[in-house]
């Protein structure tokens, strides 16, 4: 896909995740990979109003070259790039019911969601939780490149989701399918749970690797 028509495409569907009400006022950003370097989202912007020829052009080294600002988040999508040299894109959202997760006790920070549907195996996974770091801070991204190398989704804890896929496509849909795992994670409380077995994960991540 040339670089024109990936902004187009990330303009459609940051303002898709902004009207389903999965990002909310400047929050969430979207970046993708180009020949030289990665496209972002602006910093300050709303997904909802995305000017595909506004979006951030940033270099190999991630310095700003062309375009508005990009998101002061830009860190965390470069973490993921380099331990995944297969990303074609990374998505972070502020996503209500992942960010809800993201703040419970007593969830298992090395899996935070259970394997409630093959769709959230399939495109998530196992999903390890990255400690708290206030806005900003660069320790977070030496922490998401550390477990970047074995997964391509993270939960921020009290923050939300960072998501990395092939395309841009992808890696919105697997986000939302994190986002309505979560969901139902949070719907169902403490009832009992009939998950997945371990069998039936080892079939789905054989059928369907995950290689990006």
């Amino acid at each position: 896909m040339n670089e024109s028509r990936l902004r187009e495409r990330i303009s459609i569907l940051s303002q898709s995740l902004y009207e389903r009400g999965l990002t909310f006022g400047s929050t969430g950003n979207i970046s993708a990979r180009v020949d030289g370097g990665w496209l972002m989202t602006p910093t300050g912007a709303s997904l909802g109003e995305i000017d595909p020829e506004r979006i951030s052009l940033l270099d190999e080294q991630g310095n700003w070259v062309d375009g508005d600002k990009p998101t002061k988040e830009a860190f965390l999508h470069l973490s993921m790039y380099q331990q995944r040299p297969k990303a074609g894109a990374v998505v972070h959202l502020h996503s209500t019911h992942s960010v809800a997760v993201s703040c419970l006790a007593d969830i298992n920070s090395d899996d935070v969601l259970p394997p409630l549907t093959a769709y959230y195996v399939m495109r998530i996974g196992t999903l390890p939780l990255v400690p708290y770091f206030p806005p900003g801070d660069r320790n977070l991204a030496r922490v998401v490149a550390g477990l970047a190398s074995k997964h391509h989704a993270v939960l921020l804890a009290n923050h939300g989701p960072v998501v990395a896929g092939k395309s841009v496509e992808e890696a919105v849909f697997a986000i939302e399918e994190l986002e309505e795992t979560a969901k139902l994670f949070l719907l169902l409380g403490t009832s009992r749970l009939k998950l997945l077995s371990p069998e039936q994960i080892a079939e789905l991540k054989n059928r369907f690797p995950t290689d990006i």
